[in-house]
This record gives structure tokens, C-alpha cells and sequence, in this order.
């Protein structure tokens, strides 16, 4: 290819993008590449989004994409984001600032010459206007290094455009809601596979953020499989030391199992009877477990008025205790709301 202004000398410009895997990564990347920029892809995960679709986008594009695991940092930062949550217990903008400055450590120490996104100027108002473009610039340290290719024509030319290592005059002017332009931009390049603008976060989730708060609020350990349980069954706090996870079906059974510590996680199931699978996180007195198993044996097929068995594992061991069932309409006042 002949020399460009995408061109340093004989070395090509190196560019690396924050992918979510949405259309907007994608169309990003390609405006960017079709500069002649050699680009690539980082995206993150954690508990609460997942790689997959970045995955998905990189398979259709031949770009190389970089996965990186953030829950350490992540479960910091949900303790108290400096600019506060959205709707939910989304911190989008500190969430958007810890991704950059990832990014840019990436972009740092192997070579690249900046970052990118797909953000659009007014698409999503609460994170994507300008306001909030600026705080994520400054927070994340990488500033000077951040391009919006897809808005870039509304934003203030970057270091990355005065220099010449980006022509300007091939970026976009994409702002709004509207989903038509990107939409015809893909046809153009062939791209017919690419997700909904549905976001993929669960901090997003009214009913997950509750979940979320309610351990935060007393206290319990953030670790993964606590994060991970919070996608399965109900979840009942029982007194503020002791909650239970109770399946509400097959596959919520299979999956609480997966996310539970058999060494300090209570097991409970009903004796004889079909029934849910009962997580009591860390385990508990007695009186906690007598609670828990009547309300395992409530949602359980075991008549409601009579004595019930129920096992309980925990630490290789196994011991059986009889309860009295209680009813999925008196245990409505234990759900986590």
C-alpha cells in the first residue's frame, strides 16, 4: 500500500477499540481500517457483562480481539462509583472511564498509537453526551489518546487528527438515537449479524440492582459466585446475617449448584418430595436452617399442612431435619424487593 497519512515513516498507525460487540464497535473499527490503520479490539468482563458478543463481532470481522477479566477493579468500583449510579446500580460513566484506562495501559505497552470506541454523540443521554464524554476522557487518564470515529466530525479534532496519524475528513458525523444511518453504513460493508442496541449489563437490571444492593447493604462478601447467584431463583433475606437463593426451576437448580461453595454453603432439599434446590450462602444456626427448609419444603410438591423431611449438606456432611412447610404466599415477605 502506498505511503498514507495513516502512515509514520514506513510504520502503520496502530489503533486499539473498546469493543461491546455492538454494531457501533464494529462500524467503528472498519471506518478506521479503511484508513489503512491496522486496528484491533480489547473488551472486558466481569459477573455482570460477558464477552460474548465482542466475540461474536470479532469472528465476523477478522479482527483480533484482546479479553480481559476487570471484577477486581470492578467490585471497587461498585462500592462507590465517584460519579454516582444511573437508574439502576449501573456506575456507566466510572465504568466507561475503568475501561479506558485499562484500554490505555494495553495501548501503552504494546505499541499502539490510541484508543477508540463506538460511542455516538446523544445516543444513550445519561452516558453518551458530551458531558459525560469529557468526564470519561479526563478519568480514565487516556484523554488525549481517546478517538470517537463514529461522532468524531461533532467532537473537537483529538491530538490523533492534528498529527495526521487520522484523516479527519474520512470520520463521521453520527449523533442521536436514530439507528438508520448505522443500519445503511452496515449494508455497505456487508455486515447483516450484529445485536440489538439492547445493552448486556445486569447493573442495568432493576431486579438484579436490588439483589446487588441488598448484599452491599449488609455487608456480605462480593465475591464471584455471590454475583453469579444473583442471576438464578428468588432470593430471600431470611434476618440480616442469612439469605437464601431458592430455584425456580430445573435449570435455576443446575446453575445455583454451580455458583454454591459445598464446604461453607448450606445445600437444602426436600425428602421424597420434588422440589427446589435451597442455598443458604456461609450456612447458619439452627433456627436459620429450620427457616430455610420450611420455606424450601413451602415451594416444594409436599402437602402444605404436614411434617416435612429435609436434607442438609454442608462441609461433606449431611443431616435431615422435619419442618413444617411454609407457603410461598407467607414467605412473600422474605423476598429481596
Amino acid at each position: 500500500m502506498a505511503e498514507t497519512q495513516q502512515n509514520i515513516g514506513s510504520r502503520t498507525v496502530r489503533a486499539l477499540g473498546l469493543c461491546s460487540g455492538g454494531l457501533d464497535s464494529m462500524l467503528s473499527a472498519l471506518v478506521l481500517r479503511d484508513q489503512g490503520i491496522y486496528v484491533e479490539w480489547i473488551t472486558f468482563e466481569t459477573p455482570f457483562f460477558s464477552a460474548e458478543k465482542a466475540r461474536r463481532a470479532a469472528e465476523q470481522t477478522g479482527i483480533a480481539l484482546h479479553v480481559q477479566d476487570i471484577t477486581p477493579d470492578y467490585l471497587v468500583l461498585i462500592q462507590n462509583p465517584p460519579a454516582g449510579f444511573g437508574k439502576n446500580m449501573n456506575p456507566c460513566m466510572d465504568c466507561h472511564s475503568l475501561m479506558f484506562k485499562k484500554a490505555g495501559e494495553i495501548m501503552q505497552a504494546r505499541g499502539f498509537d490510541f484508543l477508540f470506541s463506538g460511542e455516538v454523540v446523544g445516543q444513550r443521554p445519561m452516558s453518551q453526551n458530551a458531558n459525560s464524554l469529557r468526564y470519561v476522557a479526563k478519568h480514565s487518564g487516556f484523554g488525549n489518546h481517546i478517538l470517537r470515529p463514529l461522532s468524531a466530525l461533532r467532537l473537537t479534532p483529538t491530538p490523533m487528527e492534528a498529527q495526521g496519524l487520522v484523516d479527519r475528513s474520512r470520520l463521521l458525523d453520527l449523533s442521536g438515537r436514530s439507528r438508520k444511518p448505522q443500519m445503511a453504513l452496515a449494508r455497505q460493508y456487508g455486515i447483516t449479524d450484529y445485536p440489538t442496541p439492547a445493552g448486556g449489563c445486569l447493573l442495568t437490571d432493576p431486579g438484579y440492582s436490588r439483589r446487588l444492593k441488598d448484599l452491599i447493604d449488609h455487608g456480605a462478601d462480593l465475591t464471584p459466585d455471590a454475583l453469579h447467584l444473583l442471576k438464578y431463583g428468588r432470593h430471600m433475606r431470611l434476618n440480616a446475617g442469612a439469605k437464601i437463593v431458592v430455584g425456580r426451576t430445573q435449570q435455576d437448580n443446575e446453575q445455583i449448584l454451580q455458583h454454591c461453595d459445598a464446604q461453607r454453603d448450606a445445600v437444602i432439599k426436600t425428602n421424597g418430595f420434588p422440589g427446589p434446590t435451597v442455598v443458604l450462602p456461609g450456612g447458619g444456626p439452627k433456627e436459620v436452617l429450620f427457616l430455610a427448609g420450611a420455606v424450601c419444603a413451602g415451594y416444594s410438591k409436599a402437602p402444605d399442612f404436614a411434617p416435612v423431611s429435609v436434607q442438609i449438606a454442608m462441609a461433606g456432611k449431611v443431616q435431615n431435619i422435619t419442618v413444617l412447610p411454609i407457603t410461598p404466599q407467607e414467605a412473600q415477605r422474605f423476598l429481596v424487593k
